[in-house]
């Protein structure tokens, strides 16, 4: 099956199959032969967005590395309003309803490698804000399917713990996943947290009671980013899982600008030079 030009370079935003609610935006390197017969073998980044849906801008976070190295870029979109209109947070958690939304990211992956002929050795993710409440979540899910994840400043975080159900924890992962929690697998992965200085701002991420995130504990972790993000990473030492922290001088809350991207392209750079 041919690709279209606008299926090439950096993408413009492409239905997913599995689900065609969702969809996602590609960088495809310029050393990839479209019409080539052979399979063509290289890495894999996926960029998740947060709340507002930056995706192209978080998709194109990584085309230098991507060029520099031939390897592509995924950057899933998981629109506001579904299931139901407003909604801007049911991909945070993995599950909502009905939908897997880890699935979906492991379908559209599926079918990139179809599609265009790839087979990705390494896969490294990139979440910031509310993708990185859903890259921490997807990595504690899905360890075997990562080589390295940066999770940058999320605002709700979950612990590895049999204490709390989740979100908080992960007492119940077997019965809502289908899957438990793999230490062995965590600890071979590469995890990088960071968080800007100056991220204090409360006001998304404090969980009342009368929300429907609402759970005993919701709150224990800190009530700041800075702070939830030195719990999580706490968390993943007492379980001899290797963690990178980092919390850069003078920033705030800023996920597609600014120094947090360098910091993780140097990241995944050291990772897929390894």
């Amino acid at each position: 099956m041919s690709l279209s030009r606008y299926e090439l370079g950096q993408s413009g935003v492409i239905a997913c199959g599995r689900d065609q609610r969702f969809g996602y935006a590609l960088y495809v390197p310029s050393r990839y032969e479209s019409g080539a017969s052979a399979v063509y073998h290289t890495d894999l980044i996926i960029s998740m967005h947060g709340s507002a849906r930056q995706v192209e801008s978080y998709r194109n976070l990584f085309v230098d590395l991507a060029e520099e190295r031939g390897c592509f870029v995924l950057a899933p979109l998981f629109p506001i309003g579904i299931p139901e209109a407003g909604n801007i947070d049911s991909f945070k958690t993995i599950a909502y309803g009905d939908i897997r939304f880890d699935q979906i990211l492991i379908a559209m992956v599926g079918e990139v490698s179809q599609r265009y002929r790839v087979r990705f050795a390494r896969k490294l993710l990139y979440g910031f804000s509310g993708g990185g409440q859903f890259a921490h979540r997807f990595a504690f899910l899905h360890p075997e399917f990562l080589s390295a994840v940066a999770v940058g400043a999320p605002g709700k975080i979950t612990l590895i713990s049999d204490d709390y159900p989740w979100w908080r924890g992960t007492a119940d992962v077997r019965q809502r996943f289908g899957r438990g929690i793999d230490l062995a697998a965590l600890r071979r992965l590469r995890f990088l947290l960071l968080v800007g200085a100056q991220d204090t701002d409360t006001t998304e991420i404090h969980v009342d009671p009368d929300s429907s995130l609402w759970m005993p504990g919701a709150n224990d972790a800190g009530a700041t980013r800075i702070e939830r993000l030195a719990s999580l990473e706490r968390n993943l030492r007492g379980h001899g899982i290797p963690v990178r922290m980092s919390r850069v001088p003078g920033v705030a809350h800023i996920g597609a600008h600014g120094p947090l991207p360098a910091l993780v392209n140097s990241f995944f750079r050291e990772v897929l030079e390894s």
